[in-house]
Formats: structure tokens, C-alpha cells, sequence
């Protein structure tokens, strides 16, 4: 105990003090009348017999928190020194105040028999407390152990049970945190092994493509040209998976820089769109937008919006076929706008709606490449948009289309 919480405990046993002579003092005088010369001598007795009890008390207190007692012993040797002090102050106070040897053996005997009875509860209440600790350092020792799944009975309404209610609450919270690592661990080793599974194929293919060159298999300037063409696409397809993955780690660490700012919706749709317009028209799809009324600004980062919009409809061009429709909707819903990208394409089974947008995660046709793409560019979507303080989901059905869907605060509702 340092210095400064034993001069507080000094400063309130002295208060205590003071406050029981005040109130026995008032009760002597209002209640049962006394004279005030009668007051004055007790007031002097009690005073004297209170300063004996408080050398007693602190000297049983050090003595409790020096020795290795548990906490029934600790209970028992209260009750002791209470009833110690007790009689210690009724026999002082008898011998100070002239009593007769009778009344003083009477007493005495009481408080032998009080001692006896206090005793025998102090070890009954211990015995309760401490059989719910016992419970409460086996619970303990179960969570050191790595048994996360114990919880400890929170039936009373002590501080017990208010310490089993904690510790409930810390056994959750480190259950939860040990699943997101094991997660955070298997994302990892699926991380590797789809990057490692992405950067062999094109690395094989354009490796074989440049020792057929080099090795003179193939020697006519169309091939070659062929084969260059080929392997420039590949490289811009390791490129971009390498870009994508540098921007996943910057949403993962919380680093991905937004310069927000009140931004127009029909500006970023229109921005977008026209970018993939060429992509949209070479696999003859019609691509639209439209402003369902009057849309208010949103608080975000046009070009990580505009990426966003990139990646929905590039998305959504892989999975619709040839005379197929794409379109771009924008409607107000409250403190928020929202953006719909809506195909005609072949849709996605229940299974996997839950998963796309998961990184790596590609539907059984998506996984040629015919189709291209990493897996990564909704899951990057999902990053952006969350990373603004909005939501994304996506609702389909097989065979008729996919309405992948996203909502931005209002810059209104932000300011």
C-alpha cells in the first residue's frame, strides 16, 4: 500500500472516528437526555476507547495483508478482531466508568458468546465468496490454457459476479480476435496461392513465347508480330494485377489516401462510361446511364468512384453476352445516393453471391481466360466504397442478370 493510500486510509478511520462520537454524543444528549458533565465524561471514555480500536484494527490489517492467509482466513480473522476490539472497549470503558465486578463478568460473557457467533458466520459467508472465486480462477486458468469457449457463471449480482461478467466479455472478444486471425491466416496462404497461381500462367506463357523466338522456331514477321502482341498483353495484364494488389494492401492497412470532396454523380457516371463505351461496343452491348430525378452531390473521391464504376461495368461486360444490356442508374434514397449497375448477363447462382466479393474469388466460367480479370476487382470496389463510409451488395438471378449496387453519403448529410 503506498503512501498516499495510507494517508487516506488514516484520514477516513479518524473522520469515522470523529463521525461515531458526534453521533453517539447527539443521541446522548437528545434521545436519553443526559446531563452535559455526564456527556463530557463518556464523550472523553469513547474517545480513549476509540483510538485503542483503531490501533487494533490497523495493526490487524497489516497483519492480514502480510501474512499468506486466503481469503476465509482473512474473513475469520476480521470477525476476530472485531469482537476483540469490541470487548477490549466495553472493558476499558467499564473499568474507566467504576462498574460493579457483576456487570462487568456479564458483559464479558456476552461478548464471548457474540465472539463465538461471529466466528461461525465469518466462516460460512467466507466459505461462499471463496468457492466462487475458486470457480472464477478455474475459469481463469481454462482462458490461459486456449479454452476460449469458457464462460463463467454470472448469477449473483456482487462484484463476483460482476468480475465473471467481465471476464465473459474478455473470453468473447479474444474468441473473436483469435477467429479473425485464423481467417486473416487462411486469407493469406489463399493470397499466395492465387498470386503465385496468376503470375505463373502469363510469366509461362510469355517465356514460351520469347524462347520460340529466340530459338528460331518461329521465324515469319506476322508470328512474331503475333507473338509480341501477346506478350505486351500479358505484361499489361501483370501490370495491372500488381496495381490492384498494391491498392488491396493500402485498403487493408487503412492507408488508401481519399481527397474528398463534393463530387457529381453525373459527372463520374459519365466519365466512366465513356471510358468503357469502346469495350462495351467491340462485344455489342448497349451501355446507359440514367439520373433517376434530381441527385445531390456526394462526399467522395471522384477517381476512386470513377475505379469503383470501372470495375462494376467491366464486370458486368465479361458476364453479358453479345446484344446485351448494361445500365448505369443513379437515385436519391435519403442521406444517401445510390448506384445501381444493372446486366442482362448470365447471372449468379445463389451459392456465390455471398463470395463475390471475395479477392481471388471467380465464378466456375470466369475462371478462363477468356474471361480475364484477377478476381480482385470487386473486392476493391467493396474496399473503395466502404473506405467512403457506404455500403455495396449485389442482388441476382441466373439466366436473367446481376444489379450490383452501392450507396455515398450525400455531401449534404456530411457537412
Amino acid at each position: 500500500m503506498g503512501r498516499i493510500a495510507k494517508a487516506k486510509t488514516t484520514g477516513l478511520a479518524l473522520a469515522g472516528l470523529v463521525s461515531a462520537l458526534a453521533v453517539a454524543m447527539a443521541l446522548a444528549f437528545l434521545v436519553f437526555g443526559m446531563p452535559g458533565k455526564d456527556i463530557a465524561a463518556i464523550a472523553f471514555y469513547l474517545l480513549i476507547s476509540g483510538s485503542i480500536s483503531l490501533a487494533l484494527g490497523f495493526a490487524a490489517a497489516q497483519l492480514g495483508l502480510r501474512s499468506r492467509l486466503g481469503i476465509r482466513g482473512k474473513m475469520v480473522l476480521a470477525g476476530v478482531v472485531g469482537s476483540v476490539v469490541a470487548l477490549v472497549n466495553v472493558v476499558v470503558t467499564a473499568l474507566l466508568m467504576f462498574l460493579s465486578p457483576h456487570d462487568l463478568t456479564l458483559l464479558a460473557v456476552l461478548l464471548l458468546f457474540s465472539l463465538v457467533i461471529s466466528l461461525i458466520f465469518s466462516y460460512v459467508v467466507a466459505g461462499s465468496i471463496t468457492s466462487s472465486i475458486e470457480r472464477l480462477a478455474l475459469g481463469a486458468q481454462n482462458l490461459a490454457e486456449g479454452d476460449l469457449s469458457t464462460r463463467l457463471d454470472t448469477g449473483s449480482n456482487d462484484e463476483v459476479g460482476a468480475l465473471a461478467r467481465v471476464m465473459n466479455t474478455m473470453a468473447e472478444e479474444l474468441e473473436k480476435a483469435f477467429r479473425r486471425q485464423r481467417e486473416l491466416q487462411q486469407a493469406r496462404k489463399d493470397l499466395i496461392a492465387s498470386v503465385s497461381h496468376d503470375l505463373r500462367t502469363p510469366l509461362a506463357s510469355m517465356r514460351a513465347m520469347v524462347e520460340a523466338i529466340s530459338d528460331g522456331v518461329v521465324s515469319d514477321e506476322q508470328t512474331i508480330q503475333a507473338y509480341c502482341s501477346n506478350i505486351r498483353s500479358e505484361v499489361e495484364h501483370l501490370s495491372t494485377l500488381i496495381d490492384d494488389l498494391f491498392e488491396l494492401s493500402q485498403l487493408d492497412s487503412g492507408t488508401l489516401e481519399l481527397r474528398l470532396q463534393p463530387s457529381s454523380v453525373e459527372e463520374m457516371l459519365s466519365s466512366a462510361l465513356d471510358s468503357m463505351r469502346a469495350q462495351a461496343e467491340g462485344k455489342v452491348l448497349k451501355l446507359s446511364h440514367t439520373l433517376n430525378g434530381h441527385i445531390e452531390p456526394v462526399m467522395a473521391d471522384p477517381h476512386k468512384i470513377q475505379r469503383v464504376l470501372y470495375n462494376l461495368v467491366q464486370n458486368a461486360i465479361r458476364h453479358t453476352p453479345a446484344d446485351g444490356t448494361i445500365s448505369v442508374e443513379a437515385q436519391d434514397v435519403g442521406e444517401e445516393v445510390q448506384i445501381d449497375v444493372v446486366d442482362s448477363g448470365q447471372g449468379i447462382v445463389q451459392a456465390d453471391v455471398d463470395k463475390v466479393f471475395d479477392r481471388f474469388y471467380r465464378g466456375e466460367k470466369s475462371r478462363s481466360r477468356e474471361f480475364g480479370g484477377a478476381g480482385l476487382g470487386l473486392a476493391i470496389a467493396k474496399g473503395i466504397v466502404e473506405a467512403h463510409g457506404g455500403r455495396i451488395w449485389v442482388e441476382s438471378q441466373p439466366g436473367v442478370g446481376s444489379r450490383f449496387s452501392f450507396s455515398l453519403p450525400k455531401a449534404s448529410a456530411v457537412s
